[in-house]
């Protein structure tokens, strides 16, 4: 058996990365946890199979907001898979098309001024990590995010979600999307 953090090669990386810093955080809120380690709540009483479609990887914030990659398809790349963040107050959104666009938006300068400095040490330390094994730089702004693509991506989450959510969950997960998906 590996000893790998995952069967994904990027993330094995940051793992890696992650443990080199000692428990310093590079990113507000961010730090991997066990990988896959389920989803029940979100769910609720979905089947394995619709489950099984959500990998969660990561803490995105120091309360219990986390990150996954969402299988929506059965491509063999788990990279290229779109990255869905979860909320610890009910947020959801389709956070990056795949982990190096994540990669990326972890790169940002944080916006509070106490995570600048607490953070500025291990975050240049990040940006070099990212440019020597991804060859890539911080996103520069929002129009460095391919926005049409996350739109696709959200649209198709929330039908897929639709498949198997309570009526109620629905409503709450089409709520945080901000999307209507069509009736029949």
């Amino acid at each position: 058996m590996s000893d790998a953090y995952s069967p994904i090669p990027e993330l094995n990386q940051l793992k890696e990365f992650q443990d080199s810093l000692g428990g310093q955080f590079f990113a507000p809120g961010f730090e991997l946890m066990k990988y896959n380690k389920g989803l029940d709540w979100f769910c609720g009483d979905a089947p394995d199979a619709y489950l099984d479609r959500l990998i969660p990887f990561a803490y995105a914030t120091h309360s219990g907001s986390y990150y996954a990659l969402w299988r929506c398809d059965d491509r063999t790349d788990l990279a290229t898979l779109p990255v869905i963040f979860f909320g610890d107050e009910g947020d959801l959104w389709v956070e990056a098309s795949n982990l190096r666009e994540l990669f990326q938006s972890l790169a940002l300068e944080p916006d509070d001024p106490e995570d600048r400095a607490r953070l500025a040490s291990s975050r240049q330390r990040y940006l070099v990590w990212l440019q020597q094994n991804f060859g890539l730089a911080p996103l520069g702004n929002s129009d460095d995010v391919d926005g049409e693509n996350l739109a696709s991506y959200t649209q198709r989450f929330a039908v897929w979600v639709s498949e198997f959510a309570s009526d109620d969950l629905l409503d709450d997960v089409l709520s945080a999307l901000g999307v209507d998906i069509p009736t029949p």
